[in-house]
């Protein structure tokens, strides 16, 4: 319990620092707590250090956290890989998916998104760097997806999302980053009513803060190693 509390207290003083450093407004950035491979009871610490927003990777992994946290008014984000079978309860069980990459899944979350819950909130995952290996669309098909993401009435998009290639340059770190503020901000331009920009995980926050993330992504800095 100690150890999460020095963490999360740590973690929120740099995180103040870091928007102070790279003028941004105080509290302007979202700190997602990602619980994969984290057990209930990590969570529960962090719920008692007033963390409300919680992101999972794995459907069958996070389906039980999500149903013995229930009543705690807590906000679960899809950030995964997502496989057609899972749509459904995805769909069923979280507030936001941020990573759709093709019309389909979207069509899918659309259709099975239960009637009397809110719109999902939704971000498209951007393949930054164009890495074969990894989901995500490639930023020139980004404004096709938009537009249809935009005619599914049970989705909300509010933003992108992106997982860049790792690695300790900062200077790097802040070019894979700027890219997709440049793609988030000319979406803005045209017209789109966006207003999260999803970057940026335990090793690179820093950097994505830089870069006007609206949201930062921690996982393994706020709770230790992976079960």
């Amino acid at each position: 319990m100690m150890l999460i509390q020095k963490n999360f207290q740590v973690i929120k003083e740099s995180l103040l620092e870091c928007e102070r450093k790279f003028n941004r407004a105080p509290g302007s950035v979202t700190l997602l707590a990602v619980t994969k491979g984290q057990s209930i009871e990590k969570i529960q610490q962090a719920i008692a250090m007033g963390q409300r927003a919680f992101g999972e990777n794995y459907l069958q992994e996070s389906l039980p956290k999500i149903e013995a946290l229930a009543g705690n008014d807590l906000e679960w984000h899809f950030i995964g890989p997502i496989q057609r079978n899972k749509t459904k309860k995805i769909a069923e069980h979280f507030d936001w998916v941020q990573s759709i990459d093709n019309r389909l899944i979207a069509e899918r979350l659309n259709a099975q998104r239960p009637s009397h819950l809110p719109p999902l909130n939704i971000c498209l995952e951007v393949n930054i760097n164009q890495e074969p290996t990894k989901s995500g669309v490639k930023s020139e098909d980004i404004y096709s997806l938009a537009d249809h993401c935009l005619t599914l009435s049970h989705l909300k998009l509010r933003g992108l999302m992106a997982i860049p290639a790792p690695t300790d340059s900062f200077t790097e770190q802040l070019e894979a980053f700027h890219q997709l503020r440049l793609l988030y901000e000319n979406l803005l331009e045209k017209g789109y009513l966006l207003d999260t920009l999803s970057m940026g995980m335990s090793h690179d926050w820093e950097a994505a803060v830089a870069e006007n993330a609206t949201m930062i992504r921690l996982g393994t800095s706020l709770f230790g190693t992976r079960n």
